[in-house]
């Protein structure tokens, strides 16, 4: 990692945690993850010792958690107008983009790791299979990287934050339930099969469950590492359009 980006990094982190953001973030995270898991999910009435419950609803707790900690990547920024500022200093642009998705990917990943009271829960009451709690684990931070990219994406172009959430909102919905029975049925009456199997190749539920049932297939890892970089990749962009605008 170069030092521009630790610098970036570390920056955001501490931007997070020097306001209730962070703490507000986490708090709902795990009262949401442990609503879902043992009321919703029916943790106890299934009999099985596994956290399918937690994961299964990862796709949809993303859905509105992470575009709140993205919108004010660059949004805020050019609000208060400091990314003037940001964008003189002697580093990249592409270390700048890259350092603030770090920071809120790490965020992220914390907010999982304050979870494993739920993993220790499973392990008490039955034997798990532990790698596959392992793999779904991956998969959900991966996931969680595709939406964050997204979602960084889209607030660079713009300097409102609500704009920016709502507008993260629908793109990662649209990601999310490329994969549904009914979406895909829309198409197949005029569609090739090609532009259908496309289209649902693009759902992050697809990929996500086939992870989450412990089957690490390099096509589904490289998918959310592939969005990533493209999405971040397209950050950049939009910040050399507006800025040459």
């Amino acid at each position: 990692m170069r030092a521009g980006t630790r610098i970036i990094c570390r920056r955001e982190l501490t931007s997070y945690f020097s306001t209730p953001l962070a703490y507000v973030f986490l708090v709902i995270f795990l009262i949401l993850s442990g609503v879902f898991t043992f009321y919703l999910g029916g943790f106890y009435e299934r009999n099985q010792a596994d956290l399918r419950p937690f994961f299964d609803y990862h796709p949809w707790l993303y859905l509105f958690l992470i575009p709140a900690v993205a919108m004010r990547l660059w949004a805020e920024e050019r609000k208060t107008g400091t990314i003037e500022l940001l964008l003189t200093l002697p580093l990249s642009l592409r270390e700048a983009v890259l350092g603030k998705f770090l920071a809120a990917w790490l965020f992220v990943g914390l907010a999982l790791v304050l979870t494993f009271p739920l993993w220790i829960t499973v392990n008490w009451l039955g034997d798990p299979d532990n790698g596959v709690i392992l793999a779904a684990y991956l998969g959900s931070w991966l996931m969680a990287g595709a939406y964050l990219a997204i979602g960084e994406c889209l607030s660079a172009a713009t300097s409102n934050q609500v704009i920016a959430f709502i507008v993260t909102v629908v793109v990662c919905f649209a990601f999310v339930a490329a994969g549904f029975p009914l979406v895909l049925e829309a198409f197949y009456h005029w569609a090739p099969t090609w532009l259908v199997d496309g289209i649902a190749s693009l759902s992050f539920l697809t990929h996500f469950q086939s992870i989450s049932k412990g089957i690490l297939d390099l096509r589904d890892i490289l998918f959310f590492l592939i969005m990533i970089g493209g999405w971040l990749s397209a950050c950049a962009l939009v910040i050399e359009m507006k800025k040459a605008g």
